[in-house]
């Protein structure tokens, strides 16, 4: 049998940078995603295979292999997951290094330590290929690395003794009361990726829709607003750590001023929740909501480029987009990645068109998205 599990990618909505400083965000799931399909082999294979197909790199180990550089791994499933010690890393380093990777790629090696640890830790050494494919660019912001952490441990549990799933269902199901699992499991193989992750990006993958989250407390909120943005990638990398300490530093110089800001982020946080919780009676009523997550956006976006996380790639699709009066703003930390742009309903697909044309001749990447969406979700191949 064959299982493929598929997690969406995620944005900040409102309160990135301010967040850091205690203040509250407001973070969504979007309708693109990273799929793992996980199928075992029969014993005799003797072999774990990763196809990571976006890229085209292909890896294998035998299984034998594998046994003697991770014997601590593999003993029975535990059902509470457990960190991926400093010694496991250097461990897992010496089986990624046999696969001969291609220094151009030596970034995603993170990916297949998470893969080997997460593998060996809920199914142990049953011999095994997963294929993974992902609609979500890698370092833009948009949670690739929290998406893959939630579809491979989604997949893997799936087929462990520990998830009591229905196989016999057919097309995409949700995990009902083990969805807190895949995310516990999916929270340590980010870890893998960021050293200290906040949780948010692997919650909002798992459960999909909105998050509220301030000083490390999360809030699951169900939007009633259909919305869907358009999401353009610079395709400029950013360097998040430095970005949050010339915020750091801004706030030191100018304690008073940077309050101010910080706080006037908040409040447009906090409006974007009761906005999208709130139900439109009517399309004008709709229409409105819109209209006012679209001034929120514009304000919010002001405020970041005064704390110094704009970059002029940003502010090229935001006066482009503003030709088209069409609000925008960064998501994630700036510096580059990527920039949202509320898409309303009267919009035209000709004009979103027209706009998409424009903003690639420039060497964006445009995707469009909708918001608040489903988290994680399983389909079993019966097939195979």
């Amino acid at each position: 049998m064959e299982v493929t599990a598929r997690a969406p990618g995620k944005i900040i909505l409102a309160g990135e940078h301010a967040v850091v400083h205690g203040c509250t965000a407001v973070a969504s799931s979007i309708d693109l995603y990273t799929s793992v399909s996980l199928r075992l082999c029969p014993e005799d294979e003797d072999t774990i295979k990763l196809q990571l197909n976006d890229i085209g790199l292909d890896f294998s180990w035998a299984i034998g292999r594998i046994k003697e550089v991770l014997s601590h791994l593999g003993s029975p499933f535990s059902s509470i997951p457990t960190s991926c010690s400093p010694e496991t890393v250097k461990s897992l380093a010496a089986l990624v290094d046999e696969q001969s990777f291609p220094e151009s790629k030596i970034g995603l090696a993170s990916a297949v330590y998470a893969f080997l640890w997460l593998y060996t830790s809920i199914l142990g050494f049953k011999p095994a290929t997963a294929v993974v494919s992902s609609e979500l660019p890698v370092g833009a912001g948009l949670g690739s690395s929290a998406a893959y952490c939630v579809a491979l441990s989604a997949a893997l549990l799936a087929l462990s003794d520990s998830a009591k799933l229905d196989v016999s269902q057919k097309g995409w199901f949700s995990f009902k009361s083990e969805a807190e699992l895949v995310n516990k499991w999916a929270f340590e193989g980010e870890k893998i990726f960021h050293g200290r992750p906040s949780g948010v990006d692997n919650s909002v993958s798992t459960f999909g829709n909105v998050i509220k989250f301030k000083s490390g407390v999360m809030t699951r909120i169900d939007s009633n607003m259909p919305l869907r943005m358009l999401i353009t990638n610079t395709k400029v990398g950013r360097d998040t750590k430095a970005l949050v300490a010339n915020v750091l530093a801004r706030k030191s110089r100018h304690p008073d001023a940077m309050c101010s800001v910080l706080n006037a982020i908040e409040a447009i946080s906090d409006e974007w929740s009761t906005i999208i919780q709130s139900h439109a009676v009517d399309d004008l009523c709709l229409s409105a909501n819109e209209e006012k997550l679209g001034e929120l956006m514009e304000m919010n976006q002001g405020l970041l480029f005064s704390i110094g996380v704009s970059h002029a790639s940003i502010e090229t699709i935001l006066r482009t987009t503003m030709k088209y009066k069409l609000a925008s703003k960064l998501t994630g930390a700036g510096g580059g990645g990527c920039v949202l742009t509320l898409l309303p309903t009267h919009v035209s697909g000709a004009v979103v068109d027209k706009l998409v044309e424009e903003l690639e001749s420039f060497g964006f990447q445009c995707f469009t998205a909708g918001i608040g969406g489903k988290g994680v979700q399983v389909s079993f191949d019966h097939s195979s």
